[in-house]
């Protein structure tokens, strides 16, 4: 795989041209970006995934005003539809995708819908559900929208300014693109990274002087979740567990569970890898199978002896008060 990525290394010279020049043509106003009334927030990122933005969409909800008529727009990613779909009761993974599924889950009382449009979803959420804000998910790279205020993420364990473009890295936009964020939140931080550390990552990602950096860390819960009874991570000690995973970086769930003293075999996919049915077949017959949230909005029809460990981030030092005092602002 490594090699291959260097064997691409000419087709990324090609990607980054192609990137730089359609900013240039945003950046000069050749290609205008639509503005919406309803207030728009934008979370996303530079690369192809692994940055938690899901997880950072769900803190978003969490803790903003449930009444206050929120929506979410998604692409729906690896979904088996196309054009605009609102997400309901029975909605499934293959029709709005995995990660807008688990979203809906959680918040059922949140406007969520999917679109590979932007522009005409937040043009039919805002007809049909007429939200009084509307998140946007991974769209920072999708320019035809400007939004009201905008987060970057980017992964302690892989800044932006140090990756390459696709196909030899894993940027999808160019690392001046990050101007343009109101927010750089630094995801997946050790818990106890210090003040020192802190401002070294500052000063390597050179952020504007409007445009302030938190950091944020991953927390799993231990009390897992499944169609069975309730199970804790102290209880998988003494149990045989196979692991599923199909995200972009399973290294931080791997290392914290190996923190944890839990003994398993990995069985690693793609991000937001179709199961097959032999594959299916397999997982029913091991005795445990522990995934990913987001592995089990896919799995959890078809395989009985599945757990999933939810995780959210913990903003450090006074992140979370200075994200919230951002939002607020967007109402005045």
């Amino acid at each position: 795989m490594q090699l291959l990525r260097i064997l691409a290394f000419p087709f990324s010279l090609i990607y980054a041209l192609v990137v730089y020049f359609r900013n240039v043509l945003y950046d000069s106003g050749i290609l205008q970006s639509t503005e919406f009334k309803t207030p728009i927030v934008s979370v996303g990122n530079l690369s192809t995934g692994g940055t938690g933005k899901t997880p950072m969409i769900e803190w978003l909800l969490s803790h903003l005003s449930a009444g206050s008529g929120l929506a979410v727009l998604s692409r729906g990613y690896k979904r088996k539809t196309k054009g605009f779909v609102l997400a309901q009761p029975t909605s499934t993974a293959e029709e709005i995708g995995d990660e807008p599924l688990q979203i809906y889950t959680k918040f059922p009382e949140v406007s969520l819908a999917v679109d590979e449009d932007r522009i005409r979803g937040i043009k039919q959420l805002v007809a049909s559900n007429q939200p009084n804000l509307i998140l946007l998910d991974d769209a920072y790279q999708h320019r035809k929208v400007k939004p009201l205020f905008s987060i970057l993420l980017t992964s302690y364990g892989k800044l932006y300014t140090k990756d390459w473009y696709l196909p030899t890295g894993n940027l999808r936009d160019n690392k001046r693109s990050s101007k343009r964020a109101d927010l750089i939140i630094v995801t997946k931080c050790p818990p106890d990274l210090d003040d020192e550390n802190q401002r070294r990552i500052i000063g390597e990602l050179n952020p504007g002087k409007d445009q302030k950096v938190l950091f944020c860390t991953l927390e799993y819960d231990i009390n897992l979740k499944g169609k069975k009874e309730g199970l804790s991570l102290s209880g998988l000690q003494n149990k045989e567990v196979t692991l599923v995973t199909g995200i972009a970086n399973p290294k931080p769930l791997i290392d914290f569970l190996r923190s944890a003293e839990v003994t398993f075999d990995h069985l690693g996919y793609r991000d937001h890898h179709y199961f097959t049915e032999k594959e299916i077949d397999f997982f029913n017959s091991k005795p445990l199978i522990l995934t990913t949230e987001k592995d089990y909005m896919r799995l959890k029809e078809s395989v009985d002896n599945l757990y999933f460990i939810s995780v959210r981030h913990r903003f450090l030092g006074e992140g979370e008060v200075i994200l919230l005092k951002s939002l607020e602002k967007l109402g005045d």
